[in-house]
């Protein structure tokens, strides 16, 4: 009997230890891996087969989109093209004043492979988004854009805020000029860089501010200043 006993005792032990090791396995494997409402995107292309010059020539403002998902690699080119970092000092893709970067970019996903839909902020320094809705808003974002069709029949869509303090801080009013400068910088780098991946979009400045802001859940801080539907010409 107290063999048996014995034999019990080594056996729960070793099953216990062994119950153990894989919960630390998994807990570190859960400590590796990103948190939900993160999304680490692909690595942009510093290159393709389309010309500066060509691009120019082609840009044109597309309002109609083919019923085709975008991938996430084509939404990580889009967002690296409007604020991506190009340089180790911070230096964006877009010119800036004073190198502040005022503007912020949020991208509203409703048919993109690999990436539910919702909100997202795009974090330039990471090449990450950040969720901060859930769920399709594109049909709530088309109501605040004074019912264009083009905003809900997108894939996705851009979305850029301005802190206007981060210019005012230094240039004073005249600063709100300089970041309104800027998102047309920003804007026209998606235009060129929609044609070299071969999708359409079009910059949009007629919504509702406070609509916008709610439905995008943007801090106080921050101020709409354009919105830009993106999908497969």
């Amino acid at each position: 009997m107290k063999k048996i006993f014995v034999i019990i005792i080594i056996t729960c032990g070793i099953i216990l230890l062994i119950i153990m090791l894989s919960l630390l396995i998994v807990t570190g494997n859960n400590s590796r891996c990103e948190p939900p409402n993160i999304i680490t995107l692909p690595e942009p292309k510093y290159n393709s087969e389309t010309s500066i010059e060509k691009a120019l020539l082609e840009r044109r403002s597309i309002r109609d989109y083919k019923d085709k998902a975008l991938t996430l690699a084509e939404v990580s080119q889009l967002l690296w093209a409007a604020q991506g970092i190009t340089d180790p000092r911070g230096l964006r893709t877009a010119p800036s004043a004073g190198a502040l970067y005022p503007l912020e970019v949020y991208i509203v996903a409703g048919n993109v492979i690999e990436l539910p839909k919702g909100v997202y902020k795009y974090d330039p320094h990471k090449h990450e988004l950040v969720k901060t809705m859930e769920g399709d808003k594109q049909a709530e974002l088309c109501k605040a854009a004074l019912g264009q069709p083009w905003v809900k029949g997108a894939a996705a869509v851009l979305v850029f805020s301005v802190v206007y303090k981060r210019v005012t801080g230094r240039y004073g009013h005249r600063g709100i000029r300089y970041a309104d400068m800027e998102v047309g910088h920003a804007a026209q780098n998606v235009h060129l860089q929609a044609v070299s991946l071969n999708l359409g979009t079009v910059v949009i400045g007629a919504f509702n501010d406070d609509g916008v802001k709610k439905i995008i859940n943007m801090p106080k801080n921050e101020t709409p200043l354009y919105i830009m539907p993106v999908g497969k010409r």
